[in-house]
């Protein structure tokens, strides 16, 4: 069996098995050891302990692949001074999509209307963490200290660091090319190490859905059935139909290549609900898989991780106007002008914050008027919804990647059309060429 098709019957096997606890844990005819024994040692115990492993050891690699791979990039790109309009690009296809995502979003939320008719209590209370300004998050984006960015997963200050290091490696003469020779094959064994963690990946994601759906169990969707649907048919269409619709246009290449190639890296992202954590799997897909050279994949998938969140832009869309459905708040085309912009800036104005999706949908609440406490009302199904909203998230990173790369000719389309480009990394060649032979 392929990796691909192991990592997706262990997320089933996850989902089926948690609810199936859940019922267990939550029915009177179990008994109480039984219950306490699939809480204290199953759930709480084996799932928790594997599954933090396996999400420590993908956030292990974020931080080195991320640094060793933009400055490859960098260095590698340095003397053709195309750095800048990949950066442009980069950033303009991230803006776009977000915009293009919370109109997506709004609109079809006004014609469904999901808080229409739901009595739910709006005694609901919520403490949003106050965003910092925009000035501290546009100086913060330059380290001060390069040592101290990495020890804390400071991604943009990463990519500054990175990109620095590698053009001023281009510009270096024979000592440069020494340098750049150390990273390109620090970057082959990083990659390898996430060969290796992808072999792993299915006990990984396995333990991650069966410990959040024994907690949860499927009931929790009921009461907020219409929300969390409308939600999820937004969040489907965006991110099968206008990425499709993207590539087709700008790229001119096929969509249903990319979207069966990125199967195992919308596993990851929905087992960790983490674009960041998700990252390794992204890059090595996007460069093995999808053909992309290095020297863009480097640059466009640590920037979308950090930066792009569709995903999170369609929730701010559909949750706005639940919310002001549910309290008896009629938006204007001023509101809704208001939550557009706000939601699209705040995709880059807010990319260093923590807890970032529920952040920024306080800012969206506050601009258009809506109480930030109905944030509770819809935080206890989010976690299931901001899976599938990272699995959008790293489908644009991916989409991004191939339409930046296209128009700098940096596309291998041989790999590209491949279906079978990479399809054993947990392999080495040799042993693939043997057994293909």
């Amino acid at each position: 069996m392929s990796l691909t098709n192991r990592i997706l019957l262990a997320m089933v096997a996850g989902v089926l098995v948690g609810s199936l606890l859940n019922l267990l844990v939550g029915s009177g005819a179990t008994p109480e050891a039984v219950r306490e024994g699939i809480s204290t040692y199953l759930v709480n115990g084996l799932f928790d302990v594997v599954g933090r492993v396996f999400v420590a050891s993908l956030q292990l690699l974020v931080v080195p692949l991320v640094l060793v791979s933009l400055i490859c990039g960098a260095s590698s790109l340095g003397d053709s001074a195309r750095m800048g309009p990949i950066a442009g690009k980069t950033v303009l296809f991230y803006l776009c999509t977000t915009a293009v995502a919370v109109t997506t979003a709004l609109f079809v939320a006004v014609l469904v209307e999901p808080g229409s008719g739901v009595n739910l209590d709006t005694s609901a209370t919520f403490e949003p963490t106050e965003p910092p300004p925009l000035k501290d998050v546009i100086v913060n984006i330059f380290p001060s200290n390069p040592v101290a960015a990495m020890a804390e997963g400071e991604m943009l200050q990463i990519i500054v660091f990175a990109l620095l290091f590698g053009y001023a490696i281009s510009h270096a003469g024979e000592a440069g090319r020494r340098i750049a020779a150390f990273f390109s094959d620090l970057e082959a064994v990083v990659m390898r190490m996430v060969g290796i963690l992808m072999g792993l990946a299915p006990y990984g994601v396995f333990a991650l859905l069966g410990m959040l759906f024994a907690d949860m169990g499927l009931s929790a969707i009921a009461d907020l059935a219409k929300y969390f649907f409308t939600l999820l048919a937004v969040l489907l269409f965006h991110g099968l139909v206008v990425y499709s619709l993207i590539l087709k246009v700008l790229a001119r290449r096929s969509p249903a290549m990319l979207l069966n190639k990125m199967r195992s890296v919308w596993a990851f992202a929905f087992s960790t609900a983490s674009s960041g954590a998700t990252l390794p799997i992204t890059l090595r897909t996007v460069e093995k898989r999808l053909g992309v050279n290095n020297s863009v994949a480097g640059f466009t998938v640590p920037l979308g991780a950090t930066i792009n969140m569709d995903g999170t832009a369609i929730m701010q869309g559909v949750a706005t106007v639940f919310i002001a459905e549910v309290y008896g708040f009629d938006l204007s085309l001023t509101s809704y002008l208001t939550v557009i912009l706000t939601a699209t800036l705040a995709s880059i104005g807010t990319a260093a914050v923590p807890g970032v999706g529920l952040i920024t949908l306080a800012m969206v609440l506050k601009q258009a008027g809506l109480p930030v406490e109905g944030i509770g009302l819809i935080i206890g199904i989010d976690r299931l919804l901001d899976m599938v909203r990272t699995a959008v998230n790293v489908t644009g990173d991916a989409t991004a990647s191939v339409v930046v790369a296209s128009s700098e000719g940096q596309l291998d389309e041989r790999v590209y059309m491949d279906p079978h480009a990479d399809r054993y990394p947990d392999r080495d060649e040799d042993t693939t060429a043997r057994e293909a032979a």
